[in-house]
């Protein structure tokens, strides 16, 4: 005869399966993912420039609003924050939080020069009367220009949130992963500047 106990027992569910932390290698593989899908949606923003890139509109062209020596400059504050990012890096896989947050900073610091010279330009140029509704030229230079520096934005938001991380728990696995992370799309952002800076810049203004 079945006790009221044993029934009770036979009816209670068992749940066998048990949340798990994602494995390092599917959080990487979903991060490549994604920086694919950036790629796709700064493609079509080049692509866009390249149509509407010479429709002025009987407006200013590259040659009449572009300073390249502030934009060499500027591209110099990118290159130079994903070289120290990488000195980042090389101590993090040495265990030196200390270091790896110095680097990480200078890095900041780099990424935060990039973006004020950046929203200096944008400033300079609406002050001069050429903002992005002037024409389809300005429209899709302020569009490119300014998605790319909102990532920039992003990643130097991400960049001071992963410093507290690491100050308050250490390099662990998780946030060196997380680092690795970031490293890509840091990266990926100085991939893309230099296209814009190209395929914009010197080309609009030597073009």
């Amino acid at each position: 005869m079945v006790t009221q106990t044993a029934a009770y027992d036979a009816q209670t569910p068992v749940f066998l399966a048990k949340e798990e932390p994602h494995a390092p290698s599917s959080t990487m593989l979903g991060f490549w993912i994604y920086l694919m899908s950036d790629c796709l949606i700064f493609a079509v923003l080049f692509a866009t420039h390249g149509v509407l890139g010479r429709n002025y509109a009987a407006g200013p062209g590259p040659q009449d609003l572009f300073d390249l020596p502030l934009v060499a400059v500027n591209t110099s504050m990118l290159l130079f924050s994903s070289i120290t990012y990488g000195f980042a890096m090389l101590a993090m896989e040495k265990d030196k939080q200390k270091a790896t947050l110095i680097w990480l900073a200078i890095t900041g610091l780099f990424g935060a020069a990039f973006v004020g010279l950046e929203l200096y330009e944008f400033a300079h140029l609406i002050m001069e009367g050429a903002g992005p509704q002037r024409s389809a030229f300005l429209s899709s230079f302020f569009t490119l220009v300014g998605t790319h520096g909102v990532h920039v934005t992003v990643g130097i938001i991400w960049l001071i949130t992963l410093m507290v991380q690491v100050g308050k728990y250490g390099l662990g696995a998780a946030n060196k992963r997380r680092l690795m992370c970031l490293s890509l799309f840091w990266h990926f952002l100085d991939v893309i500047w230099i296209g814009v800076f190209s395929f914009v810049y010197l080309m609009g203004v030597l073009g």
